[in-house]
């Protein structure tokens, strides 16, 4: 493999690093947002899901540009959203500009998830190309532990009232750093074929790859044949018959990536812990653990995805997620008077903060209904703090020591499951399996489908989990077990085979 190749994939997988710290940037502050906005289980859930709202949108709306203006070009334009957002977010002044600048960031995140693996999947040889492409999972991972860290140093730093601003804030810095490498990256030779652009695409591939002029020839008329420009426009209808296979394989592999529950848990993460038992400062270590697995795992799978493949990867990490998710779903059953004690208590404890901090004048434009507003929510805090006690009677941390540990445990054996299967394959086989012709829109469908998903899941996981923490999990638990079905009976393996003969395979022209 040529270093060039190896650079270029690793500045495309850039827009994965920040994709990963702007998802779970935001567990640090979630608590602290709400404390300050005093949001209930709903729109503090829509506060969290911004973003994800805005993944959605930038996702299905990036496939069009990335057509036009090419692959590069439209990771610049991701590049200064990301920009733009992390400042943003970081001077806002109320709940509606924090969400506005979240829903920018998301567009950016949405559009990273097509463009950086279709990028990358354009670039690669078949033999290198599952490795190369997962290394947008792997900076994603990578991103969610610089985001957890980043979290907790800033956390130890006591910066008061505006420590979560610093956490947004420092974003700023790898996404500027994103733009600028952006510039020393080679443009698609795939899209440059689309574009009628044969010898810069030949030129690519001459720097890129250590391949023979013949090899090159051949690996042009593939493409052609793929593009068959003759009879499939770039603007032909993509809704139909022809494509129905690998629209519903990429609609399943994404939709189950999200069913697992993991971006709830991301988001989330300190809180779960903390209902489990964990103190504040625990949960924020146990968060940076997380991390630390998560890319640990994604690190190994990564070194394996072109041996084992895709297919069996799936296989591993769909076991791991069942048994992880129903141990979890156990724990909070069999603790969950205990589990929603601890769950009111820090709920009463964020709520003295916050009066604390519009008693004391921390936000300047509180008014006499606020403070009323403020203290009518704590005397609320008290009375459901009160009723979960006694429903829970007298217990200590060491009663519940089990629970926790397997809260503990299960949710690390779940996040390296995640890393083994569904977070490293998923962004290869979505963008493996459409035709070169329809990459980009196919590549779209399945962001979308993703970040749906996950933001329904991410705005509605604060009101189930309030209602018993067992529910959300069972429901998991449940979809990973389709998942197992649907990987062992529909889902094809894409190993070694290059871009081109994998539509063959599919039965598409």
């Amino acid at each position: 493999m040529k270093a060039k190749l190896f650079f270029a994939s690793l500045i495309a997988a850039l827009g994965g690093l920040l994709f990963g710290f702007d998802t779970a940037v935001i567990s640090g502050a979630e608590q602290r947002l709400q404390q300050l906005y005093g949001l209930t289980g709903f729109w503090h859930g829509l506060l969290m899901a911004t973003a994800l709202i805005g993944t959605v949108v930038g996702s299905i709306a990036v496939g069009k540009p990335a057509d036009i203006f090419g692959r590069r070009i439209t990771l610049m334009l991701i590049a200064a959203f990301y920009l733009i957002s992390a400042i943003g977010s970081a001077m806002a002044w109320d709940a509606w500009s924090f969400g506005i600048f979240r829903f920018l960031g998301g567009l950016a995140v949405g559009g990273a998830s097509v463009v950086s693996p279709m990028y990358t999947a354009e670039i690669s040889p078949a033999r290198f190309r599952g490795r190369l492409v997962a290394l947008t999972q792997f900076n994603i991972c990578f991103g969610i532990m610089l985001a957890y860290i980043s979290n907790y140093v800033i956390g130890l730093l006591d910066l008061g009232a505006i420590e979560w601003r610093w956490m947004f804030g420092v974003e700023a810095i790898p996404a500027g750093l994103f733009a600028v490498l952006l510039f020393l990256t080679p443009r698609s030779p795939r899209w440059l074929m689309a574009n009628n652009n044969e010898d810069e695409a030949r030129g690519v591939f001459r720097s890129l790859t250590k391949a023979t002029e013949e090899e090159i020839d051949a690996e042009i008329e593939d493409i052609r044949e793929s593009l068959d420009m003759q009879h499939h426009s770039l603007r032909e209808r993509f809704f139909q018959t022809a494509y129905l296979k690998p629209i519903l394989l990429v609609v399943a592999i994404a939709t189950f990536n999200q069913l697992s529950g993991i971006n709830a848990l991301l988001y989330y993460a300190p809180r779960v812990f903390e209902m489990s038992g964990v103190g504040a400062d625990g949960a924020k270590l146990s968060s940076v653990v997380v991390g630390f697995m998560l890319m640990i795992f994604t690190m190994g799978a990564l070194l394996v995805i072109d041996h084992f493949g895709r297919k069996k990867l799936m296989i591993a990490g769909s076991i791991g997620y069942i048994l992880s998710l129903a141990a979890v779903t156990w724990a909070f059953f069999a603790y969950a008077p205990e589990f929603n004690t601890i769950a009111k208590e820090n709920d009463l404890v964020r709520v003295q903060e916050r009066v604390e901090s519009v008693m004391a004048g921390d936000n300047q434009e509180a008014s006499e209904s606020d403070v009323a507003k403020a203290k009518e929510d704590l005397a609320k805090a008290k009375a459901t703090f009160a009723k979960a006690r006694e429903k829970s009677g007298e217990f200590n941390k060491d009663d519940i020591a089990l629970g926790s540990w397997v809260v503990l445990i299960g949710t690390l054996v779940f996040i390296a499951s995640h890393a083994i299967g569904q977070g490293t394959v998923i962004w290869v086989f979505i963008s493996e399996i459409f035709p070169n012709r329809l990459r980009a829109r196919g590549q779209a469908l399945g962001s979308f489908t993703h970040w749906f998903w996950a933001a329904a899941i991410t705005w509605t996981f604060p009101r189930f989990a309030e209602m018993s923490g067992a529910v959300p999990f069972a429901f998991f638990t449940i979809c990973m077990v389709g998942q197992l079905v649907w990987v062992m009976r529909a889902m094809p393996e894409t190993k070694g085979i290059p871009l081109e003969d994998i539509q063959k395979q599919l039965g598409i022209e």
